[in-house]
C-alpha cells in the first residue's frame, strides 16, 4: 500500500492504494512542521489520520509526503514522526511547492503557484524547481493568498478604502466585532486561517466594480512581487493549485494578461495528479 499526502496550512489530503485506480483519498486537518508541535502532529497522524485507514498501519510500505512548511531543516523531524507510525515504510517529505510542480507542469516546464491559505511559486525545469521567490508568510509576504486577501480585505473596510455596507456585511455574516477580529489575528493561533476564511465574503461580491479592483490589486501584487523575477518568465506556461486561484481563475487569467504572462492549468487539488506520479496504473 502507497501513502501519498499533499498538505496546506488547512488540511491534508492523503491518498492510498496499491495502483492507479484503487486509490482513495481521506482528509485531516493541516500539518505544517512551522506551525505545529511534535505532540500536535502525532495527535493528528494517530487520532484522525489512522482512524480512517481502512487496513493496518503496517500494510503501508512507502509514504510520499508534500507539505507547506517542509523545508529542509524541517523534513527530518517530520520524516521521524511519520516513520513511527508506518514503521515498514520508506518515508519521503518534500515541498507542498515541489508536489505543486509534479502536479501542474509533469515533465514539462513552467511556472507553478500555490494559492491557498497561503501562497508560494516556483520555476521548474521538467524536473526539479530551479527559482523560488521566498513567499515569506502572511504577514511580510503570501501575496495573493486566502490570508493575505483576508487581511487585505478587512484592512481596507475598517480603513474605509471599501463601500461601508461591505463592512457591516462581513461582521453580520460573521457573527464578528471589530474587537473579535483584532482578537482573532493578534492574540488566537492560526490568524491566516481566519484571514483566509473570510474570502468566501470576498467572492460573494466579487462583481462589485470595488471588489473587482481590489482582486486586481492582490492579484497584481502576487504576480509582481514574485513571478516576475523569474527568468524568461513570459516563455512558459503558469499553472495554478489551491482554492483561491481555482475560484478566483477568472481575475488571475485578467490580472495575468496585464503582465503578459500566459496561464495554463488551474486545479483545486493537487492530490488527484499526484497520484500518477506514485502509483501504478495496474498491479506489477
Amino acid at each position: 500500500m502507497i501513502l501519498i499526502a499533499d498538505s496546506g496550512a488547512t488540511k491534508t489530503d492523503w491518498c492510498f492504494g496499491n495502483t492507479l485506480h484503487d486509490c482513495q483519498v481521506v482528509h485531516t486537518e493541516g500539518i505544517n512542521p512551522f506551525h505545529l508541535t511534535e505532540e500536535k502532529i502525532k495527535q493528528i497522524l494517530q487520532e484522525s489520520l489512522l482512524a480512517q485507514l481502512p487496513f493496518p498501519q503496517e500494510e503501508v510500505k512507502a509514504v510520499f509526503f508534500y507539505g507547506a512548511g517542509c523545508t529542509p531543516e524541517k523534513t527530518g523531524k517530520l520524516s521521524g514522526l511519520l516513520a513511527e507510525v508506518f514503521s515498514y515504510a520508506s518515508i519521503q517529505v518534500e515541498s507542498d511547492l515541489l508536489g505543486a510542480a509534479r502536479a501542474l507542469c509533469k515533465h514539462q516546464p513552467g511556472i507553478a503557484c500555490i494559492l491557498g491559505t497561503g501562497a508560494n511559486s516556483c520555476l521548474y525545469d521538467g524536473q526539479r524547481i530551479t527559482h523560488n521567490t521566498p513567499p515569506l508568510g502572511y504577514i511580510l509576504g503570501d501575496e495573493g493568498s486566502g490570508a493575505y486577501l483576508g487581511k487585505r480585505f478587512v484592512g481596507d473596510c475598517i480603513k474605509q478604502q471599501l463601500p461601508s455596507n461591505l463592512l457591516e456585511g462581513l461582521l453580520k455574516e460573521y457573527n464578528l466585532t471589530i474587537p473579535d477580529i483584532l482578537d482573532k489575528v493578534y492574540k488566537q493561533p492560526q490568524g491566516n486561517r481566519f484571514l483566509a476564511s473570510l474570502t468566501p465574503y470576498i467572492y460573494k461580491h466579487k462583481n462589485l466594480p470595488e471588489v473587482q479592483q481590489f482582486l486586481t490589486d492582490c492579484f497584481s501584487d502576487f504576480f509582481r512581487r514574485n513571478i516576475l523575477s523569474y527568468p524568461g518568465y513570459t516563455l512558459v506556461p503558469v499553472s495554478f493549485v489551491g482554492s483561491i486561484a481555482w475560484f478566483f481563475q477568472h481575475e488571475l487569467k485578467e490580472t495575468a494578461l496585464k503582465f503578459n504572462l500566459h496561464t495554463d492549468i488551474f486545479i483545486q487539488s493537487p492530490i488527484q495528479e499526484l497520484k500518477g506520479f506514485h502509483l501504478p496504473e495496474k498491479t506489477l
